[in-house]
């Protein structure tokens, strides 16, 4: 009873938000101000939250949050931008789609074999700039009334899967920065650890970490967590001469 209570509250809160984005339109923490290219061409990602499908995380999260996960994949190594680069699934709007909703929720289908049906879209957030790839994303945030199974349904472009509990996305033990130091110029972004069993945890940074930093805050779910602590980026396989080019920002 307890863990359907928290996760109603959780439900209503992440509509409550979605409403508030499409009332106030107001640029997303920490993203705000981004540079946009005139010809940006449209984007869309899913930002799907369920009750978690395993055994809850072993950090004490608050009650709201502690039963939740969310779906993110990881980019197939050999890509040739933002390999190795953990993701929301999305992908550009093509013509066909009708709006950010639909492109969102297509690319989701074609990238994890998830089932559209079972997913209750909450609404949009505030659409984001990404100048070096001249995409204009919107969020789209929803819940996973009835989830179905996930996987990897292209190896060229997917590596892994997986649903991150929440609760370990927010524990202190698991954040940290990651720092790109490049021609005289520094970059900090926030970024999460996610264990992952018998493996190395994912490192979550860029667009993603950024995106789920600002959502968390909107939330009031932040936990403090040290700023100053820096994790290596050498995990998550980057290439430190994307950096000259924009593309570990976005």
């Amino acid at each position: 009873m307890l863990a359907e209570s928290s996760s109603s509250s959780a439900r209503a809160q992440l509509a409550a938000l979605a409403d508030a984005a499409s009332r106030e339109r107001g640029g997303f923490p920490g993203l705000a101000g981004l540079p946009s290219a005139a010809d940006a061409r449209p984007a869309a990602v899913l930002m799907l939250f369920g009750v978690l499908d395993s055994m809850p995380s072993g950090h004490e999260a608050h009650a709201v949050s502690r039963d939740l996960d969310v779906l993110l994949l990881s980019r197939a190594s050999t890509l040739r931008s933002h390999a190795g680069q953990v993701a929301f699934p999305g992908g550009r709007v093509d013509p066909e789609d009708e709006g950010p909703v639909a492109a969102a929720l297509r690319e989701a289908r074609e990238e994890t074999d998830l089932d559209p049906a079972g997913v209750e879209v909450l609404g949009v957030l505030e659409d984001i700039p990404l100048l070096y790839s001249q995409h204009l994303v919107t969020p789209v945030l929803a819940w996973w009334r009835h989830p179905s199974p996930v996987r990897v349904v292209d190896e060229a472009e997917s590596s892994d899967v997986f649903r991150a509990p929440v609760a370990d996305l927010l524990d202190p033990a698991n954040r940290g920065s990651t720092v790109i130091r490049r021609d005289g110029q520094v970059w900090r972004g926030p970024g999460f650890l996610v264990p992952s069993p018998g493996e190395e945890p994912h490192l979550v940074w860029g667009f993603t970490g950024m995106v789920l930093d600002g959502l968390f805050d909107r939330l009031g779910w932040t936990e403090p967590w040290d700023r100053e602590r820096e994790l290596p980026l050498e995990r998550a396989g980057f290439d430190a001469s994307e950096a000259s080019s924009g593309r570990a920002a976005s």
